[in-house]
């Protein structure tokens, strides 16, 4: 992701003039520990499989990406120009660390990974998806998902 502050005046003059959405609960929650929990990952990046569409302009739907996919097998179709590609290039955990969960779980950090994990175009106003997230969270309810790796790029 750019800095902001090598971000172009005028774009980042907008970046800063933009209204966020501010929502009146509270996300966090008590729960088991981490160690109990069965986790997936859910990036911003617009990340896919190969052979799956790619994402485009105001896309507000996701991509399903199965845990056992080759790194080699996910794709970028993330559109922002300003979004800075070198670290997915070099480990695709970067923007999806299944593989640092798999970790995690063999060392008992966390219970179990998830079988199947998401991805969304990062360039939509998150306000636009909430129908959307009330779907993938049932998803995420019937695989036994209880807790998310949230990683926005």
């Amino acid at each position: 992701m750019v800095r902001l502050a090598d971000v172009p005046e005028a774009e980042r003059n907008v970046i800063l003039g933009l209204d966020l959405p501010v929502y009146d609960t509270n996300p966090a929650v008590a729960g088991r520990p981490l160690r109990e929990r069965r986790v997936a990952v859910i990036s911003t990046a617009g990340l896919h499989r190969r052979d799956d569409r790619p994402f485009t302009p105001g896309a507000q739907d996701y991509r399903i990406i199965p845990g056992e996919t080759p790194a080699g097998e996910i794709v970028m179709s993330h559109i922002s120009p300003n979004f800075d590609r070198t670290g997915y290039q070099a480990d695709v955990n970067i923007a999806l660390p299944i593989e640092r969960l798999r970790e995690m779980a063999a060392d008992g950090e966390i219970g179990s990974v998830a079988d199947l994990h998401y991805s969304f175009m990062g360039a939509t106003p998150p306000d636009e998806l909430e129908e959307t997230a009330h779907e993938l969270a049932r998803h995420l309810q019937a695989d036994g998902v209880d807790a998310v790796l949230l990683i926005p790029i």
